[in-house]
């Protein structure tokens, strides 16, 4: 992951008309929409400027957390009646009604942690990477990444120049347009 941000390029532009431009222009230049990534500041909706929504499994974590969760507080129950047996008056050792309140907590507790760890993981958090950022998108202007430039480096250059990038910076050079 970290050579493939290597050769990546950051266009910045000034409005969302210009960066569905250049996405439009990159995919006629060959790059594949999933190499391209849109920073704002603003929440735009996915699959607003063209760019391919990013899959996502975050519905799965608070059901395997949950499934843990109850799995362990069952196995504690459980395991607790076993090993410390207290017979009252001919009851079952293993009795349902008392473990129920342990098996709800258990199962909220770990679907509750699984869906912070989801969340983060699918976040992809904290990112190392070394893709190309520019502060000015957190002012207001928009960046459009092409992830994963490689050879495609010069025509992705001209895709984002053509559409009206205010600067296209790299990783190696800094910025190239001014």
């Amino acid at each position: 992951m970290a050579t493939a941000m290597r050769d990546a390029v950051l266009g910045v532009f000034r409005d969302p008309d210009s960066v569905a431009n250049a996405v439009d222009g990159l995919r006629r230049a060959g790059v594949s929409g999933r190499d391209l990534k849109v920073f704002s500041d603003t929440p735009y909706p996915e699959g607003a400027f063209g760019e391919d929504r990013e899959p996502h499994r975050l519905y799965v974590f608070p059901f395997v957390g949950a499934l843990c969760g109850f799995s362990v507080a069952l196995l504690l129950t459980v395991g607790t009646q076993i090993a410390y047996p207290m017979v009252t008056g001919g009851k079952p050792i293993i009795s349902i009604p008392p473990m129920i309140h342990i098996m709800y907590e258990g199962t909220m507790l770990g679907a509750i942690m699984f869906t912070i760890m989801g969340i983060i993981f699918e976040s992809r958090l904290p990112d190392f990477g070394e893709a190309p950022y520019d502060p000015r998108i957190s002012e207001g202007y928009l960046g459009l990444l092409v992830a994963r430039a490689g050879e495609r480096a010069d025509a992705a250059t001209r895709a984002l120049q053509d559409a009206g990038a205010v600067d296209i910076i790299t990783r190696e050079n800094g910025r190239v347009v001014g």
